[in-house]
């Protein structure tokens, strides 16, 4: 009996276990044990870095498919310039009572070239490499002006290793970019995103075939980087002729030979056309430099066309305001441009704009800058009427101008030096202009004073005066040579506005510089 009931119950028992164990199951009362786990972060790193880790395959992945597909659009471009050169023959003749040993003596030579002839002209093969990006399946290809400039033959190189000989169909030196074209067809093609897009920070991709032939292999290279900048300027003494005032900079390594090729986002939209690096040593320093794709968009059809590319004109030498001249010219702020020349026949001129003006708005864009006033005036179509706010002796005034086309030699300048004044008015050590200083400082202006000399920490060194730059008027007072320099500086008190081939200065009196 006792047996019974210990068997009795333990079957109670179990059957109570196995109906509470049922029933917690049934209300989730039990959390899974995988469930507590944390999940393992990758070797070495923490859970936020872990983190970081996994957003960066998105990252990678972007980039892996930018070079599977837009990489596929873009070519090697090499070209080919040959040089003729006159050959000669030179002689030389001892010359026992000369100040050489050794001089040319013409009548010999003369009779030598005679004798035997002259020589025959030399060729010289120049070769160049850059990168380009087709934009049209029928082989229209995209790239830097420089790339091709003076080329006898083009080849390129797609990305599959065939070879093509291409045709240029139109160039643009100022916005440095031109269009080539192959026979072809059913190429791969890039599309061509918008650079008004862009921002500070963003990823993109340099893609292009800077060694192609000494690596032997035609698939272009990848590298990635963000943008650094926007709007950026690379200055007169690096762009001459071209206008590089409006430039995508980006930290993506660009080496030479990637001149032309595309700089892509991560949807593998073409955003920018590479065209400088900054270096001091000609290799990468993190500072490469691209055209936005939107001034492309804008004169592409142009170019396959063989169509010139014209670019208005305001015919006026223009610089920003500093907080000096604001003051000085009663302007709220530093928003504006100072004409500091207006070029004679130009259409600023003919319109009745003056040197001193402050231009703040072209029909309804604001002006604060050269930059924009650059950017404005050059997408303008030539003929084009627009009305330009200034600011003139602290009114409004507006003026109707008619748009003129940009010159291509507009930088065409010459100057010099002659002999020195001794006083220094500020700093400043002057003399007459002569056809002899105007060849060497490369100065146009016919009428005023050359700067000499700046004394360092002078009133003048302060304003931004320096040698080479030509006084043209003082205070409104024109300044035709050194005597009407000394006339205008003899008496002068107080703050001067200089104006200059180079612009307009505020030279603050400061006694240590007189």
């Amino acid at each position: 009996m006792r047996k019974k009931i210990i068997f009795f119950s333990g079957l109670c028992l179990a059957a109570g276990i196995v109906l509470g164990v049922s029933l917690c199951v049934k209300l989730s009362l039990f959390t899974p044990v995988s469930a507590q786990v944390p999940a393992k972060p990758a070797a070495g790193l923490q859970p936020e870095q872990a983190r970081q880790f996994s957003a960066g395959a998105g990252l990678e992945d972007s980039v892996i498919n930018v070079a599977g597909s837009t990489g596929k659009a873009v070519v090697s471009i090499s070209t080919e310039h040959t040089e003729k050169i006159k050959g000669s023959r030179r002689f030389y003749f001892s010359r026992p009572f000369g100040d050489s040993p050794y001089g040319e003596d013409d009548t010999l030579r003369k009779f030598f070239e005679d004798f035997f002839g002259s020589m025959p002209e030399r060729e010289y093969k120049q070769m160049g490499l850059g990168s380009g990006v087709i934009i049209n399946n029928d082989g229209y290809i995209l790239t830097n002006q420089h790339v091709i400039d003076e080329a006898d033959k083009i080849t390129v190189t797609l990305s599959d290793g065939r070879e093509f000989k291409a045709e240029l169909k139109g160039s643009d030196p100022r916005s440095d970019l031109a269009v080539i074209k192959i026979n072809a067809k059913n190429l791969p093609v890039a599309g061509l995103g918008d650079s008004d897009d862009l921002r500070i920070g963003q990823w993109v991709v340099a893609i292009g075939n800077p060694y192609s032939f000494a690596m032997q292999n035609p698939e272009p290279t990848v590298t990635a980087g963000v943008v650094s900048a926007l709007h950026r300027s690379l200055g007169r003494s690096m762009s001459r002729d071209r206008d590089y005032n409006d430039l995508i900079q980006t930290d993506a390594a660009i080496n030479p030979g990637n001149s032309g090729g595309p700089l892509v986002n991560l949807k593998g939209e073409v955003v920018g056309i590479n065209v400088a690096i900054f270096s001091t040593t000609g290799g990468y320093q993190g500072i490469g430099f691209a055209v936005p794709v939107n001034s492309a968009k804008r004169i592409i059809s142009r170019l396959i066309e063989g169509k010139k590319i014209a670019y208005g004109w305001l015919g006026l030498s223009v610089q920003n305001l500093t907080e000096d001249l604001a003051q000085h010219f009663g302007t709220p702020d530093k928003n504006g441009v100072l004409v500091a020349k207006v070029l004679e026949d130009g259409p600023g001129k003919k319109a009745g704009i003056k040197e001193g003006d402050i231009i703040v708005q072209i029909d309804a864009t604001p002006i604060n800058n050269v930059r924009e006033l650059l950017n404005v005036v050059g997408k303008i179509d030539v003929g084009r009427r627009v009305k330009v706010s200034l600011i003139r002796d602290r009114r409004q005034v507006s003026v109707d101008v008619a748009i003129g086309e940009r010159p291509l030699d507009l930088e065409e300048v010459t100057e010099t030096r002659q002999a020195a004044v001794e006083k220094k008015w500020r700093g400043i050590e002057v003399q007459n202009l002569t056809p002899e200083s105007a060849r060497r400082f490369m100065v146009d202006e016919k009428k005023g004073v050359l700067i000499t000399d700046v004394e360092p920490g002078s009133a003048a060194d302060e304003a931004g005066l320096r040698r080479g730059y030509v006084i043209e008027e003082i205070n409104k007072q024109p300044i035709a040579d050194v005597a009407g320099y000394e006339k205008v500086t003899g008496s002068l008190k107080g703050s001067a506005l200089v104006r200059t081939s180079r612009g307009f200065f505020l030279v603050k009196e400061k006694s240590e510089g007189k």
